[in-house]
């Protein structure tokens, strides 16, 4: 059975799974991944399958970490150029006691065993019976947070696109706000700025886990990223793109005035960009 491995290694994506390996890519990188550890697909198995000696290592790795943790799914072929796996997989928040992160290592093991999940490895043709890595970070209580994308989503132009909401990504990601949409040249300068509603905001729990927090009207129609953060998500964009190539689907989040990056996949099915599509728009500030 391989043993957990901290993101300061390198780690095989066969073993380790997609997520893994790019953290421990972008960690060695000197990229700004918050302090964590992978769990080899095996070693998964194991602790899923209640075996003592997995479980104990499994509690070292929370003692070594301390909480709060986050623990985020890393399949074997997860975040490739080929496959996401985007919302697929289970992530789990705000992890603060060891039987947490057990019960939190075999909730992701299961999402990859979900029908909606076999449904798309069997679209992909990937093999049916998962291999499920696991990546236990220290969490980001974040201020805001949100995801970048490298090259235009919708259109495949080549800018970078944030979408920022306040609090955790997960409203972002899960589709529960408007979020903030900036579009920037490669160059860095801003050419779009859209404030969106984000009436709603993730935050971590006191007991664990995270709640659902009504943001005040004001706040809510506030852009809430400025030109220095809007600068250093530029900077990173660049970064990934010294240590990775390729196009990137990145989440990240500022806590205390710093950027956290949490995950980068590869950017799939990119269109290929409009005859005569540009990105020197006039710029649109909100109301």
């Amino acid at each position: 059975m391989m043993k957990p491995a901290a993101l300061t290694e390198e780690l095989e994506e066969s073993l380790f799974g997609g997520k893994a390996a790019q953290l421990a890519a972008a960690t060695r990188a000197g990229l700004p991944v918050p302090a964590g550890v992978a769990l080899p697909y095996g070693f998964v198995d194991a602790v899923v399958a209640d075996e003592c000696d997995a479980k104990q290592q499994l509690s070292a790795v929370f003692r070594t970490l301390g909480a709060p943790l986050v623990a985020r799914s890393s399949a074997v072929g997860e975040d490739s150029e080929q496959a996401s796996f985007a919302g697929q997989h289970l992530t789990q928040l705000n992890l603060r006691s060891e039987p947490e992160l057990v019960d939190a290592v075999s909730a992701i093991w299961r999402s990859a065993r979900s029908p909606s999940a076999f449904a798309y490895r069997e679209r992909l043709r990937l093999p049916r019976e998962p291999r499920m890595g696991v990546v236990v970070q220290e969490l980001v209580d974040a201020d805001c947070a949100g995801v970048l994308f490298s090259r235009n989503p919708v259109n495949g132009s080549d800018e970078i696109v944030i979408e920022a909401a306040w609090g955790l990504g997960e409203s972002v990601v899960a589709g529960l706000v408007i979020p903030d949409r900036f579009r920037l040249r490669r160059d860095g300068a801003v050419v779009e700025r859209i404030a969106g509603l984000k009436d709603v905001a993730i935050r971590t729990d006191p007991e664990g886990g995270t709640s659902s927090t009504h943001v005040s009207e004001g706040l809510a129609r506030v852009l809430c990223l400025g030109d220095a953060q809007l600068a250093a998500l530029h900077a990173l964009a660049l970064r990934c793109d010294e240590v990775f190539g390729g196009s990137h689907d990145i989440e990240w989040a500022f806590a205390g005035g710093r950027l956290y990056l949490l995950q980068r996949r590869a950017l799939t099915a990119i269109p290929s960009p409009a005859a005569g599509d540009h990105a020197d728009e006039q710029v649109r500030l909100p109301n």
